[in-house]
């Protein structure tokens, strides 16, 4: 999230699409009623199916699955055809003025560069024109033909009101009267705030879905703004802690990145980290890249780290490819080139799409170690539970080890919230019979694996040797030694650069924040975004102070956020070029004359002067980016892509299925569904009663949602002879699930294309393993592919068909 959850109740009008907050967050929507209640603020919901956070919406209106991007370049071309931006906002603080290429281009559905034998883009013709002095052209009046601004306005010109109509199933009426309701937040007083979830990241396209919203809330000024922003509504507790840390494949903690095969020496993987400044004047913070890397390394090998050997730099992996994602990972195992798969604290089995590939994959390994509060689906694939688990163990030769772990409430540590927050709470309770702390495991393991390693030595012992290990206990790293380690500290005292002899951090204090990280190998920091978290000042993670000066929710001095409890992220934009705030009721910080103050920590330097430095100073153009050069893999302007299973062919190119550039393995390619086998688009979702797979073994939540069942509506049962309550069979080309029939209003026919669209929906909370009864959820169904930029499985939008089932067959 760009702001707080307690920040959405300074907003003007809240869009909820890709996400139902109400039913999946709703301790968090509390702070939507709170805006509507006391600032009169309105509410829209966009989504296949009227959920319960719709039941409260001011505005409702459908959407197919899989077709948000039309609708988003939609309501952008609304706002430039009727005026509804936010000029000063996008010409001092977009990209809009940049000139772009001439070589680039879009044609029939592919930008320039495409090469379909690699599917991937040489990116190339996705640059800016660079002058003589070195620094992209602009032109201020957005007049050029190439400057940014023109080739977005004709790059949505086909999505009229009829093609998003058309698409999208929305009906006309409904998008314009959306249309309306958005366009009045381009005022540079009032804000609207997006909020999404899984809905949009679950697409084989969905970080562009996620970028088109970005560029809207752009074009209407409200990217730094209290109660604007882009407000991802995370579904674990502590999903954003891990993508912090660096738990994806190719990421080192701090989004920092894993060096790959064309880096091999350390001086020309940081020859693409620096980002030089795109204009005069600018800072790009990534400049500072050497010294969270170098901190990073001292803190990961100590004193094995030094400028003679590059910081260790050989001691890290090299990808020889750009992820391995959860997709990649299981098709390797699938093809048995994986012995020993850890599997801590999930379940693949019902959470990663295709479950029968899943099981084949898992039937390869010689060895499946599950980490775990919970018995699990996963752990548990050998068993034969009738449909429910159709397979025969005598075949499977996979050892599996359960190693019970303890959960959250038995813990003691921060959870990092969808707002950044890290929280620090203690444990409520002891952990039952041999359930050990996940570090207590990892530790055992490591020390062992050391162990082997001094003994029989081996091609490079080096990197576990040499791991910096100074904890009390060896086998427990405690929860307040790891957060002392993310926060860092200074191996040797470091002088203050602006006051000669003045020392900046004392030998073995912690830094205060990463201002103080140096890149000379005298600070060492395991996570340069969370550092301020626990310094000198004690753990911040932990403070408890609720006071709220101007009543706006920002609570600065409750728990600590990343990064130096910045409330609201890019919050320099919140005043214009002079330093004033665009809003007068809801100023967040400001310029007096001689520095910047206000309500929240400055997103930039207290003392850099109004139009010296723009406000994205982690982007080397200083802006924000309506057009992205090489950052995405699939275009730097989002495009309407069907899903890869579709009832429609793409627009744009009948040719191309799904986006060009996605994941997607050589075997699934061949595994994919059409319409006329499998007429109607199913989607998954969550259910309040339950969380996840965990609350199918507690009895109250099994009892409040007992039984998979499937949503369909009324028309669709009449039209398949479903009676509400009965029993249906739903298969897709990868496999079928029996469950109960729920016939309802909540979810209506459209019309795309001229077809009549029927949606299934199918919640994902069942397995065989716990108290609820058994069952299947939409993941036996779900094709074998994945966003291009990201990899997040297309769990939202596939094809299945549906009939009645008397009774589920006897295995």
């Amino acid at each position: 999230m760009t702001n707080s959850w307690t920040d959405i109740k300074n907003t003007d009008l809240v869009i909820v699409m890709g996400g139902n907050a109400a039913e999946a967050h709703p301790c968090g929507f509390k702070w939507v009623t709170e805006a509507k209640a006391h600032r009169g603020a309105k509410l829209i919901v966009v989504d296949p199916r009227y959920t319960r956070t719709a039941a409260v919406s001011d505005y409702y209106a459908p959407i197919r699955p899989g077709s948000d991007i039309a609708f988003l370049m939609g309501v952008i071309r609304w706002c430039i055809e009727n005026d509804k931006v936010q000029w000063e906002y996008v010409t001092n603080y977009t990209n809009a003025s940049f000139l772009v290429k001439d070589e680039f281009g879009w044609s029939d559905g592919l930008f320039t560069g495409y090469d379909e034998e690699k599917r991937d883009y040489d990116k190339k013709s996705w640059d800016y024109k660079i002058g003589e002095d070195g620094f992209a052209e602009v032109d201020m009046t957005l007049q050029d033909p190439r400057c940014v601004w023109n080739l977005l306005k004709a790059h949505v010109d086909v999505y009229t009101p009829e093609f998003v109509e058309n698409i999208c199933g929305t009906p006309r009426d409904k998008f314009l009267a959306i249309c309306e309701m958005i366009g009045e937040c381009s005022a540079p007083d009032k804000v609207m705030t997006s909020m999404y979830a899984l809905g949009w990241t679950q697409h084989s396209k969905g970080a562009q879905n996620i970028r088109g919203m970005a560029m809207l809330q752009l074009i209407l000024g409200n990217i730094g703004m209290r109660g604007g922003g882009m407000n991802a509504l995370r579904g674990h507790s502590n999903i954003q802690g891990l993508t912090d840390l660096g738990l994806m494949s190719n990421l080192i903690p701090g989004y920092l990145n894993i060096p790959t095969e064309k880096e091999p020496d350390w001086e020309t993987y940081m020859s693409t980290r620096a980002f030089k400044p795109l204009r005069p004047n600018q800072t790009s913070y990534w400049q500072n890249y050497p010294k969270f890397m170098v901190s990073f390394m001292k803190a990961m090998w100590g004193d094995a780290a030094t400028a003679e050997n590059d910081w260790a730099y050989d001691y890290l992996p090299k990808l020889d490819v750009p992820t391995y994602d959860v997709l990649r990972m299981f098709d390797l195992m699938h093809h048995g080139r994986i012995n020993l798969y850890f599997c801590q604290g999930f379940n693949p089995l019902l959470s990663f799409p295709d479950r029968a590939k899943l099981t084949r994959a898992l039937s390869n390994l010689k060895l499946l170690v599950v980490m775990d509060p919970l018995e699990t689906e996963t752990a548990h694939f050998w068993e034969n539970h009738g449909v429910y688990n159709d397979v025969d163990p005598a075949e499977i030769q996979t050892e599996v080890l359960e190693l019970p772990t303890t959960c959250f409430a038995e813990d003691e540590g921060a959870l990092v919230n969808s707002g950044r927050w890290l929280q620090w709470h203690w444990a409520g309770g002891t952990p039952p019979g041999e359930a050990k702390h996940d570090t207590w495991i990892m530790a055992g393991i490591q020390r062992r694996v050391r162990a082997l390693y001094e003994a029989e030595g081996g091609v490079l012992p080096d990197p576990i040797l040499n791991l910096t290990w100074d904890y009390a206990d060896p086998f427990e790293p405690t929860p307040e030694e790891l957060a002392k380690e993310m926060n860092g500290r200074a191996l040797r005292t470091v002088p203050d650069p602006a006051n000669e002899g003045a020392v900046l951090v004392e030998a073995g204090q912690q830094v205060k924040n990463f201002t103080q990280l140096q890149a000379d190998g005298s600070t060492a920091c395991g996570c340069w975004l969370y550092s301020g978290c626990w310094n000198e000042d004690g753990n911040n993670m932990a403070r408890r102070d609720n006071t709220d000066p101007d009543e706006t929710g920002a609570y600065l001095n409750w728990a600590w956020s990343w990064p130096v409890n910045r409330r609201i992220l890019y919050n320099r934009a919140s005043a214009d070029m002079q330093g004033k705030p665009w809003a007068e009721d809801r100023p967040l910080i400001w310029w007096t004359g001689e520095k910047w103050e206000g309500y929240d920590v400055p997103d930039i330097g207290v003392t850099s002067k109004p139009g010296e430095v723009m406000p994205f100073i982690m982007n080397a153009e200083g802006t924000s980016r309506l057009f992205t050069r090489a950052m995405m893999r699939d275009g730097p302007f989002p495009t309407h892509m069907e899903p890869f299973e579709s009832p429609l062919a793409n627009v744009f190119n009948a040719r191309m299925r799904g986006n060009p550039v996605s994941r997607m393995f050589e075997d699934d390619a061949q595994n994919l569904g059409s319409s006329d086998q499998f007429p109607f688009v199913a989607t998954s979702y969550r259910l309040t009663e339950h969380f996840h797979y965990w609350t199918k073994h507690n009895p109250v939540n099994a009892a409040l949602q007992p039984e998979f069942f499937v949503e369909i509506s009324q028309e669709l049962a009449a039209e398949r002879g479903i009676v509400n309550g009965s029993r249906v069979r739903v298969w897709g080309k990868r496999g079928e699930v029996w469950a109960k029939a729920l016939v309802t209003r909540r979810l209506q026919p459209m019309t795309c294309d001229g077809k009549t669209i029927h949606v299934v929906g199918i919640p994902l909370h069942w397995g065989f393993m716990g108290a609820a009864k058994k069952g299947w959820g939409p993941n036996s169904l779900t094709p074998y592919v994945g966003d291009a930029n990201v990899e997040t499985p297309e769990f939202k939008a596939f094809l299945v068909n549906i009939e009645p089932a008397a009774e589920e067959p006897v295995a």
